[in-house]
């Protein structure tokens, strides 16, 4: 695994909560409050991007904190990341790449490339 494989797993794993939220199938707690309050959808929309937001900058703030680029509640410290290869994850790249995929929209940018 790369630091970039990281955190695009990351990023999937936000953009996947964001696709639960707003699934009338989804049994999970959020997407039934969300349910309950019978928005039309531009409501739905603008609450959406809310989440979203609050995601991105959640999991964006927790990859910077691993790096050692910002504090996690209070304590600022690089963290040794390594997958079970040995491979060292941490160091700078997180945050390079946290970057990229949560602020300047790596992922969307790469696949509209391939189409």
């Amino acid at each position: 695994m790369t630091p970039e494989d990281f955190v695009k797993g990351v990023y999937l794993e936000k953009k996947s909560l964001i696709d639960m939220y707003f699934n009338p199938k989804s049994k999970s707690d959020v997407s039934n409050l969300i349910s309950t309050l019978h928005l039309n959808s531009e409501q739905t929309e603008a609450l959406g991007q809310i989440l979203n937001g609050a995601l991105r900058d959640a999991f964006y703030s927790i990859l910077l904190g691993l790096d050692g680029e910002a504090n996690i509640g209070g304590w600022q410290e690089l963290f040794k990341i390594s997958d079970q290869g040995g491979n060292e994850l941490s160091g700078g790249m997180i945050a390079v790449f946290a970057w990229e995929y949560f602020h300047n929209n790596k992922f969307e940018k790469d696949n509209q490339s391939k189409h």
